[in-house]
Order: C-alpha cells, then structure tokens, then sequence
C-alpha cells in the first residue's frame, strides 16, 4: 500500500493517468465532491459517509468511474 493511501489519498500519479491536465482535475473532483455533499443534505445516504466528499471523488476518479468533456464554457 502507497504512502498516500494510507492517507485516504488516491496517488497523484494514478489521478494523472486518468484526466488531462491538474485543473481538469481540480474542476471535476470538485464538481463531483458538491454533488456527493448535495446528495447528503437531500437525506440521499450511501457509500459517501464512509469518506470525506473529495476524498470520494477522487477515488471514483482513479476506479474510472468519473466521464467528463471539456468544452468552450468549460468542463461538463
């Protein structure tokens, strides 16, 4: 197990391989890190109360489970 995994942190590395630059990066985990905290508020529990909502999109980020396009207003 890598240092930052211990941590709750997926590898930078291993986020890299999956996005295009770190602002894509930055812009879609916060994104999806709002979306789970809005989730939350609505009563919608699930597997998002065992982490911290960045933590969580960051690992939905590493497993692929997050799709995104950039376009001209910005990433979707």
């Amino acid at each position: 197990m890598a240092k930052n995994m211990a941590m709750g942190q997926p590898p930078l590395d291993q986020l890299m391989e999956k996005m295009d630059s770190r602002y894509s990066l930055v812009v879609v985990a916060a994104k999806r890190a709002r979306a789970i905290t809005d989730k939350a508020e609505k009563g919608d529990d699930g597997n998002e109360e065992t982490a911290k909502p960045v933590t969580f999109a960051l690992n939905e980020i590493v497993k692929g489970g997050i799709k995104f396009r950039r376009t001209k207003q910005g990433i979707k």
